[in-house]
């Protein structure tokens, strides 16, 4: 447990006012980053190590993160390098793979349409934000052909100017392009394409099937496959490289002082959606953030034990109370990458002893898992792990009781207080794909059933750390309902927590060659909390 000892210290220096230096008059710089008083660009790299965290200050100002499009370069010389060896056959081949991007789509049936937000695989390939378009990556040449629609007079009248080939051409660093309506022509008559592989697989995740599989006028003249394509992608998606890195660190810093800025910002008499209003203002207007990673999860007192409270039926809408906790489950996205981070704390700025008690436990899962994360060791294990510390953490004061650690585990009674999963991948997609491999078959055990990630860890992966602990009533009446699990619960302690919500922390982290990055920078002890509220 050293290294949670080392994590502890570097909190310690990293938040003590002391080490602090006045922020001084801000300005923008000439190219849009945030600079300190002595005129030093603060970069994420400056503030991170193995598994420190450094406060975000909300008031650096805006920060805008050059997106560099050579990072799809890369990415496409990987997907086809990752195709043709594990398809050699494809090699020489007359074959192309194919992939459509997403369309505008309408609020029902009127003439205004959903803001528009690029299919995750096509963004992956081409990074290309306009609907409409196709793309395919010529297996034989490796070149990159980028389709896309060809406008109408009516539609430059009410959107603007309508850009040339040769601008999606330099802009997103592909070798041709072409008006969608030629794909047919282009493939047969300039590719001499005999063969297509186009994107249709289920997301392993949801189970939903992808929504937009190729089909274009002309396509029974070539042999499709369906199938090869989607477990190739995934594969690649799920190891992210360095350009990728950068961006997720950069979404993750700019999410990160959002979330400070809401922390601040909070005090009994506002509303839930007062810190949704304020993270998404702060991603958007101090990093160009336009979308955000999910819907915001605002909830507090008994809200926040709804896991994914915040929907249409709950929008955030609840008083915030003196005495309540308040979890915020907040994430930015930027050029399709996402962040998914969670605080928890109260909204008087001051922890109860309940409330500290609660918290410091999952604190000391998400901890655990901190240290033990490096390449080789099982998502499941460190599941188990956070479950294991959680427990013995409430043994410890007396929420469980009458058994052992390992008689409490046997009986998965912290699954009933903790009944989601450790985390999961992320990256284009919040719960991003290949978390779980094709042909596995998910447990029924208790603790297991909602796990969204059960490989071994790989260097370069991103993943979620995000224990919690939460008082759900139907999951109490569970626990209670059968006197083999009811035996270990102390009943007279729970009443007090009964109607109370819960806490999660979760934190976005890269797996390293030796260990873990944290990427996400934010207050994460009681003592941290307590001093940033009070400095509001």
């Amino acid at each position: 447990m050293a290294s949670i000892a080392l994590l502890q210290k570097k909190r310690a220096a990293a938040y003590d006012p002391k080490n602090r230096k006045a922020s001084g008059q801000r300005r923008p710089s000439s190219n849009g980053a945030a600079l300190n008083g002595a005129g030093n660009r603060k970069t994420l790299l400056q503030a991170l190590d193995r598994t420190g965290r450094a406060l975000a200050d909300p008031a650096e100002g805006y920060e805008l993160f050059p997106i560099d499009f050579s990072m799809h370069v890369q990415i496409r010389q990987n997907v086809v390098q990752r195709f043709l060896q594990t398809h050699p056959e494809a090699k020489g081949s007359a074959a192309a793979i194919l992939l459509h991007g997403g369309v505008e789509l309408d609020r029902y049936d009127t003439d205004i349409q959903y803001n528009f937000h690029q299919e995750s695989f096509f963004q992956y390939l081409f990074g290309v934000r306009e609907p409409g378009c196709a793309g395919l990556l010529d297996l034989a040449t490796r070149r990159a052909v980028l389709f896309v629609p060809r406008l109408s007079d009516e539609w430059e009248l009410w959107c603007g100017d309508r850009k040339p080939l040769a601008y999606f051409k330099a802009h997103y660093k592909v070798d041709e392009v072409y008006y969608v309506d030629e794909l047919a022509a282009v493939l047969a008559d300039k590719l001499k394409a005999k063969k297509l592989f186009v994107l249709h697989g289920k997301n392993s995740d949801s189970g939903l099937e992808t929504t937009t599989t190729s089909t274009f006028e002309g396509i029974d003249k070539f042999e499709v496959d369906r199938q090869t394509l989607h477990p190739v992608l995934v594969e690649s998606r799920v190891i992210k490289t360095e350009k990728e890195l950068e961006l997720l660190r950069f979404v993750n810093k700019l999410s990160s002082r959002a979330h400070v800025n809401v922390m601040k910002s909070i005090r009994p008499g506002k509303m839930e959606f007062h810190a949704e209003s304020d993270f998404l203002h702060y991603v958007y207007s101090n990093g160009g953030a336009r979308f955000h990673a999910y819907t915001c999860i605002c909830g507090s007192g008994h809200n926040a034990s709804a896991l994914h409270y915040g929907h249409a039926g709950a929008p955030n809408d609840k008083l915030l109370e003196d005495g309540d906790l308040f979890l915020n489950d907040m994430g930015g996205e930027l050029h399709g990458y996402t962040s998914d981070i969670t605080c928890t704390w109260p909204v008087n700025g001051v922890f109860s002893a309940d409330q500290r008690m609660v918290y410091e436990g999952v604190l000391k899962a998400h901890d655990a898992v901190m240290a033990a994360i490096k390449p080789g060791v099982s998502y499941v294990d460190m599941h188990l792990l956070s479950h294991r510390v959680l427990t013995q953490h409430l043994l410890e004061y007396g929420l469980f009781q009458n058994g052992t650690v390992d008689e409490l585990m046997d009986h998965e009674i912290s699954a009933y207080f903790y009944p989601h999963g450790l985390g999961h991948l992320m990256g284009l997609d919040t719960h991003d794909v290949g978390g779980i491999p094709v042909g596995y078959t998910r447990s029924t055990k208790k603790i297991l059933a909602k796990l969204r990630c059960v490989r071994n860890l790989e260097k370069n992966m991103v993943l979620t750390v995000e224990p919690g602990c939460y008082f759900i009533e139907a999951q109490i009446q569970a626990v209670l309902a059968n006197p083999v699990t009811a035996k270990f619960v102390n009943q007279e302690m729970l009443s007090r927590f009964r109607g109370t919500g819960g806490v999660r922390i979760e934190s976005d982290v890269v797996v390293t060659a030796t260990g873990v990055e944290c990427m996400s920078q934010v207050p994460r002890t009681v003592e941290e909390i307590e001093a940033t509220m009070q400095k509001a």
